[in-house]
């Protein structure tokens, strides 16, 4: 069997509304052979499903490539669908049959012109300085029969569509948050089943979100804009062919809703005795409403949406409601998680009913909320009575475990009347990981849930305070973990794109993305420099070659605008930068650990010209590679000239500083083998507890793996009491805590004002579990996992591990289990049309190893080759599923006696 399945345009299964004139197709293959590879595919692009005649075709290409394969001879228009079908060709010649016919459809192009106008509620029926929101609605009429009805849709804040009194779509929080002054997206909508010949209605709520509201701890709003609006367009396709739109204009209706307060920090305040039942439905009556205006507003800001929406993607049942000591009535929900509460409820008229959301209790156990400094946090609900009423929020989001119920009757306090809807980007979570330690596996969780609740269509520190910004250094520290838990090309594309966009002319980039504070937040080392380590990133996961094309000239801004900061273009000494930001060694009272900020700052400086001369390799930019290797080498001397003594040994003595000189290659051998000798002993001298912040936790393990101190790295994975990954777990978290000891021992809060129990950056640590517990590794070579390197670490008293990728060409998977006796198994999965190289740890003696029950490797199928290695057998496989077997050894020495 030899197929051709999964077939994607931009990472999406049959995507509505994409912007790409030239998009790309991937494809997975399938077969139950081994070691099958791609040879040559065939694409076939058709305006109609039965490619009669199609309008693009690749021909038969000689290409292993099944990832990104651009359509570059096709020019997709507006507003149209385009179905395709692929077939490949293997290594033996065989040939697949055509695919599945799988589609995409464009959206209004960026540069396409817009019939519909922006429209607003009347400054006279709603002041710019109004709480209370507006409902716009159109009544229309049309023909028949009608073949296809497409919205396209966008909004000066946040939007929600119904028409005909059904909702729009599954999406929430449209059109998304970008750096609204050079991006506004827009969706599109199939809503071929919800109009109908005759009378039709469209109604729109809108609302503050990012645009007007609140954003930061300054308590500035209306930062875009402080006038809410619509933009629309519902194109009609009759059965002779003729088209017709309705649009937004003077023509449609506003009125006051029933949301008379939201914000994203501060909740909702809903008064159900306000609703306009019907009003997107024909035939509603809406002569009491107002007219709208129309607004001065362009349309070159408008791109259809790059990343996926967010939406409601699970729910979770309470666990128990609790009195506490001080008497409030609260539920608990049992997780940290980010979305909001849905409620049913029975009552009288007028009665008012009031939700706040909290992460934790304090140590009496009673409702605390001091950490979420100014933000609410609150939904209040009127009732309009009557019989039952089901309420849910439309334009904020929480974060919470715990919500604090006022004036609900005992009747009213069935918990099968409460859930919580989780809200985030729906990326497809991709990647699992699980182990014999159940401690480990709650960290993981930990991990997931803190990408879920950071992920809501911008990468945030937190979900819960003031806050909930972008920040740059928090994403570029979790990106590498983010990878591996799920597909975030899509969603770290559009962030960069806005990154991009809010750069300085001299190529500073921004603390926060999209941009909302004040003009000196800006260009701190390891936050700015997550405008060159994350399109890397993405490339080395995903095999994205054009994230690198599109992102190129915003790094190279960034590492243009370094040059020109220090006192000379080869180290970076000037200018505010957050440091080592929380790191435990920093002085009391400081926020910032005791690594010299210069240091950080030259030693990212270096990182960020490597990976930027990487990127100009895949490019093919050789004057471009040849110049940035030759400042890598002279930022590389002045970094020891400055931070070295003359002996070989750094002049700093933080856990910190020699983890990133010795991630970054910032040293010559002898001074490397020193610095990670220097390492452990500042490690055993903690007793294996980390002085680390958010700059120096990321690569912590990743160091002393690359170093082999791999009991070291098991010891701070493993390590149970404060500070390390574990403690937090000791004490219940289900999220990432933003420091260390957020809960301290006796119950008491690291502090009031800034103590977030979610905030991923140190989750970093969920990309070392990947790597090296389970040993799933990517390569820069082949990236995107078309070639993978297995070399998993067993240690810290683990009996298995087991970790899974759901990458673009298939199933990664690496699962190792040790027995009593020494027996060692490893099982292998390697996609179709990708390689493998199998590094099998504790052996040391190819005859020794097994490959299923009893096949010697040099008579195993799908084996290319296998050869001893001073770290163990090395392995290079074609595709396939592989047992290995063996005893293991510590040491080649031991295997040897």
């Amino acid at each position: 069997m030899f197929s051709v399945t999964d077939v994607r345009c931009e990472y999406l299964h049959q995507p509505i509304g994409i912007g790409e004139r030239k998009p790309r197709i991937s494809w997975r293959l399938a077969s139950d052979e081994r070691a099958v590879s791609q040879t040559a595919y065939e694409i076939e692009v058709s305006n109609e499903n039965d490619f009669a005649q199609p309008c693009w075709t690749s021909g038969k290409t000689a290409s292993s490539q099944s990832v990104h394969v651009e359509l570059s001879g096709l020019n997709a228009t507006s507003c149209k669908r385009y179905f395709y079908r692929v077939r490949a060709w293997n290594q033996a010649g065989e040939m697949t049959e055509w695919s599945e016919t799988a589609y995409w459809e464009t959206g209004k192009l960026e540069g396409e012109p817009w019939i519909g106008q922006w429209i607003s509620a009347p400054r006279s029926l709603l002041p710019a300085d109004a709480s209370h929101l507006p409902l716009l609605r159109k009544s229309f009429s049309l023909k028949s029969p009608i073949t296809k009805a497409r919205i396209y849709v966008t909004a000066l804040g946040l939007y929600e569509l119904e028409l005909n009194g059904q909702r729009v779509g599954d999406c929430y929080f449209t059109p998304g948050w970008t750096s609204y002054d050079h991006t506004i997206q827009t969706q599109t909508y199939d809503v071929t089943e919800l109009v109908e010949s005759g009378q039709n209605a469209i109604g729109a709520w809108l609302g503050n979100g990012w645009y007007k509201g609140q954003l930061g701890w300054e308590e500035r709003s209306a930062i875009y804009g402080d006038r809410l609006a619509l933009l629309l367009e519902l194109h009609i396709t009759y059965a002779d062919g003729s088209e017709e739109v309705v649009a937004t204009d003077s023509s449609w209706q506003s009125a006051k809703g029933p949301i008379t307060m939201s914000e994203i920090y501060h909740g909702e305040t809903y008064d159900a005795r306000l609703e306009l039942d019907g009003f997107s439905s024909a035939g509603y009556n809406s002569v009491d409403w107002h007219g709208v205006e129309t607004i001065k507003q362009g349309y070159d800001k408008l791109k259809p949406q790059i990343n996926e929406p967010v939406r409601a993607v699970q729910t979770v049942r309470p666990v128990e409601c609790l009195t506490t000591p001080k008497g409030e009535t609260v539920i608990d929900f049992g997780q940290n998680l980010v979305g909001w509460v849905r409620f049913s409820v029975t009552g009288a008229a007028g009665t008012t009913l009031t939700l706040q959301h909290a992460e934790i209790l304090d140590a009496e156990g009673n409702f605390y909320t001091e950490n979420l400094r100014t933000a609410k946090q609150t939904i209040q609900y009127t009732l309009k009575g009557g019989g039952n009423e089901i309420y849910e929020p439309h334009f904020t989001f929480q974060g919470f475990r715990y919500v604090r119920l006022d004036g609900f009757k005992e009747e009213q306090l069935d918990l099968r009347h409460f859930e919580a809807v989780v809200l985030h980007s729906d990326f497809e979570e991709t990647g699992t990981f699980q182990c014999s330690d159940p401690m480990v596996n709650q960290l993981q969780s930990n991990i997931r849930w803190g990408l879920k609740g950071n992920f809501l269509d911008v990468p945030t520190d937190c979900p819960q305070r003031d806050e909930r910004l972008g920040w740059t250094g928090d994403a570029q520290m979790f990106i590498g973990t983010a990878a591996y838990l799920a597909n975030v090309a899509p969603f770290f594309t559009k962030w960069l794109s806005d990154m991009a966009a809010e750069q300085r002319d001299d190529g500073a980039v921004p603390f926060v993305v999209p941009h909302v504070l004040g003009d000196e937040a800006y260009a701190s080392a390891a936050w700015g420099d997550a405008a060159v380590i994350c399109p890397w990133t993405v490339y080395v996961n995903f095999g994205d070659r054009r994230i690198l094309e599109r992102q190129y000239e915003s790094m190279k801004r960034w590492v243009s605008y370094i040059q020109a900061q220090g006192e000379h273009e080869y180290l970076w000494n000037t200018g505010f930068h957050f440091g080592d930001w929380l790191g435990l060694d920093a002085k009391s009272g400081d926020y910032v650990g005791a690594t010299e900020r210069d240091f950080i700052a030259s030693a990212f400086y270096g990182y960020s010209v490597e990976l930027l001369r990487k990127t100009a390799v895949v490019l093919g930019r050789e004057q471009d590679a040849a110049l940035y290797a030759e400042l890598k080498e002279k930022v590389v001397a002045a970094f020891r000239n400055e931070f070295v003594t003359p002996s070989g040994r750094l002049a700093a003595s933080t856990q910190t500083a020699h983890v990133l000189a010795l991630m970054f290659g910032l040293l010559d051998e002898a001074a490397e083998k020193r610095a990670a000798d220097r390492l452990h002993a500042l490690l055993e001298a903690s007793r294996f507890h980390l002085t680390t912040g958010f700059v120096g936790t990321p690569y912590m393990n990743h160091v002393l793996s690359r170093h082999g101190m791999h009991d070291a790295a098991y010891k701070l994975l493993q390590q149970q009491d404060y500070p390390s990954w574990l403690y937090p777990v000791t004490k219940g978290a289900t999220t990432i805590w933003e420091h260390w000891d957020g809960i301290k021992e006796d119950g008491s809060f690291w502090s009031r004002d800034m103590n977030s129990f979610n905030h991923y950056a140190y989750g970093a640590i969920g990309e070392w579990l990947y790597r090296s517990v389970a040993g799933i590794q990517t390569v820069e070579d082949a990236p995107g996992y078309k070639h993978i390197r297995f070399a998993p670490v067993p240690g810290g008293g683990l009996t298995w591990a087991e970790g899974k990728i759901d990458s673009m060409y298939g199933t990664v998977r690496s699962c190792w289990r040790m027995e009593d006796d020494g027996e060692f198994q490893l099982e292998v999965c390697i996609p179709p049309n990708t390689t493998a190289e199998i590094c099998l740890p504790g052996v040391f003696d190819v005859s020794t190893v097994k490959e299923g029950s009893t096949i010697p490797l040099n008579e195993a199928n799908g084996i290319h080759s296998a050869v001893d290695g001073d770290a163990g057998v090395v392995i290079q496989a074609g595709s396939g599923e592989y047992t290995f077997r063996y005893v293991y050894h510590n040491s080649k020495a031991k295997q040897g006696s």
